[in-house]
């Protein structure tokens, strides 16, 4: 009796040293890179994902992952690379053209002219192809529809050719459709229409983070605190664990000079947890906020030391740089 027990027990520790391992190995491939991707570890992400892409080949989710990886890097080879792969994987598949687009228009937009014309060009195709395969993929028709209302018809542009695809949009999606036409209007710099439209497209309880966050961008651009404020609650009750609300509320409430002491916590915590990701104000830009708030308030060291945080993580922040020159005259 006593033998069997031991043998079971080793049985036991045999098969759970097993699992344990089976666990290891599952981590180290897709899901290691996607939780290195969501911490910004973006190299780390790259290096979890070959790994998994060597494993599986076939997996196109691996190489998405690892174009968009390749992207907030700014490695645009690699990241094209990695999109076509996944087309090659599943030509179906809307996000993967999508994305390749993406990492097309990403290319074109550091490129040399020439380059840049067929690359801007390739950016539209694969658009237009993402939007056949999935009419309801709302992402890849407002980078159609923006492409067309900012690129010129050398490269397939146009706003003609844009607004019968946010027509299509509106009939779907009422959110979707005005903030598309506001985009456009962005694009054109009419901030008249712009302003209406975005703020149509809130009133219309939109279903995108994504969307309502960049109004907030627009909005903090354009100095429109209650705008923002509308954007923070949304935005939270929509996704509670996008950091973006702590930000676009602190920056309205310095807007608005209230609440001083909730926008520096605020402010500061976006600054300290914010992700390195497209779509996301960077931590450079919280800092920028906080120096204003400070400048505001006449503490001029502590916001020439937050100018100066903005500056050591962008060097090339024009408002930052000009604050500084700024409080040095005053």
């Amino acid at each position: 009796m006593v033998s069997r027990t031991k043998w079971l027990a080793a049985a036991l520790c045999i098969a759970s040293t097993a699992m344990a391992a089976a666990s290891v190995k599952q981590e180290s491939g897709l899901d290691t890179g996607r939780r290195a991707y969501e911490a910004s570890d973006y190299a780390k992400a790259i290096q979890a994902l070959q790994l998994a892409a060597a494993n599986e080949p076939q997996n196109g989710d691996v190489q998405l992952l690892l174009a968009k990886s390749y992207l907030e890097l700014q490695e645009h080879d690699p990241a094209i690379k990695s999109a076509e792969k996944a087309v090659a994987i599943d030509p179906q598949n809307s996000i993967y053209h999508e994305w390749l687009g993406r990492a097309y228009g990403e290319k074109a937009g550091h490129a040399a002219w020439f380059s840049a014309i067929s690359l801007a060009k390739k950016t539209r195709k694969e658009f237009e192809t993402a939007v056949q395969l999935d009419g309801m993929n709302y992402s890849a028709r407002q980078a159609l529809i923006e492409f067309d209302c900012s690129a010129p018809g050398i490269v397939g542009g146009g706003e003609e050719k844009a607004l019968p695809q946010i027509k299509q949009l509106a009939e779907m999606d009422v959110a979707e459709g005005h903030y598309a036409t506001g985009n456009c209007r962005r694009q054109k710099k009419d901030f008249a229409v712009a302003d209406d439209e975005f703020g149509k497209a809130l009133e219309s309880n939109p279903r995108s983070a994504e969307l309502i966050y960049d109004i907030g961008d627009y909005a903090a651009k354009r100095g429109q605190p209650e705008r923002l404020l509308t954007v923070a609650d949304m935005g939270e009750r929509l996704a509670a664990g996008d950091p973006r609300g702590k930000f676009y509320r602190g920056v309205a409430l310095v807007l608005k000079k209230e609440n001083s002491e909730k926008a520096e916590r605020l402010l500061g915590e976006y600054a300290k947890k914010a992700p390195m990701r497209s779509g996301y104000p960077r931590p450079a830009v919280a800092h920028v906020w906080l120096g204003r708030l400070f400048e505001n308030q006449n503490r001029i060291e502590d916001a020439a030391k937050e100018f100066e945080a903005a500056l050591k993580l962008d060097p090339k922040n024009k408002i930052a740089q000009e604050a500084l020159k700024r409080l040095k005259k005053g």
